[in-house]
C-alpha cells in the first residue's frame, strides 16, 4: 500500500517531470532576448524580399546560433569576476587564518584592498568610454597591462588610437593598453 510520503513523492515528481518535458520541447523563439527578437524582426524582413530558393537556404543558415557582442563582453566579465572572487576567497582565508604571520595577514589584506581598486577602476574606466564612444566596453587591469574589449564591427586603427588615449588619461605611469574589437 502507498503511504502518504511515497503518494507526495510521486506527485512531485511526475509534476517536475511533465515540467522538464515542456521546457525541453517548447519553442526556442520563447526563450530569446529582445534585442535578438528584434534582429530576427529584420532578418526575417529580409528573407521575404529574397527569391524562394534563397530563402530555404537562408532558413538552413539561421538554424546556426549566433552569439552576440554583447554575450561576449557578458561573458568576459563573468570570467574576470568569478577569478576575482577566487582571488578574494583565499586571502580572506588567510586574514581568518590564525597560524600566519601578522605581516603575512597585512600583505594579503593589502592585496584584498588592490582587488577592490582594480575592479572600481575598471568600472569607472568601462563607464567614461562608453559615454564618450557609444559602445559596449570591456576593460581588465592587470599591472601596467589594459585591455580594452570593445564592440564594434569594423577594426578602425583611428578609434583604438582614441581609446588608448583616453585610458592613458586616467594614469599618470605609461600603461600598456590593447585594444580589441569584437
Amino acid at each position: 500500500m502507498i503511504n502518504k510520503q511515497n503518494l507526495w513523492f510521486l506527485t512531485l515528481f511526475s509534476l517536475i517531470l511533465v515540467l522538464s518535458v515542456y521546457y525541453i520541447t517548447m519553442p526556442n523563439d520563447l526563450l530569446l532576448t529582445n534585442n535578438s527578437a528584434k534582429t530576427e524582426e529584420v532578418s526575417t524582413a529580409k528573407t521575404t524580399e529574397k527569391s524562394s530558393s534563397e530563402t530555404t537556404k537562408d532558413d538552413n543558415d539561421e538554424s546556426v546560433v549566433k552569439v552576440e557582442e554583447s554575450e561576449v563582453l557578458t561573458s568576459l566579465r563573468v570570467n574576470l569576476d568569478e577569478e576575482r572572487a577566487k582571488k578574494k576567497k583565499e586571502l580572506e582565508s588567510l586574514l581568518t587564518n590564525t597560524s600566519i604571520t601578522t605581516e603575512e595577514k597585512n600583505n594579503a589584506y593589502n592585496e584584498l584592498q588592490e582587488l577592490t581598486k582594480l575592479s572600481a577602476q575598471e568600472s569607472t574606466l568601462e563607464k567614461k568610454l562608453k559615454d564618450k564612444y557609444k559602445m559596449d566596453i570591456f576593460v581588465k587591469i592587470d599591472g601596467k597591462e589594459i585591455t580594452v574589449v570593445a564592440t564594434n564591427s569594423k577594426h578602425d586603427v583611428t578609434l583604438a588610437n582614441n581609446i588608448m588615449r583616453s585610458v592613458q588619461e586616467d594614469f599618470k605611469d605609461k600603461v600598456y593598453v590593447t585594444v580589441q574589437f569584437k
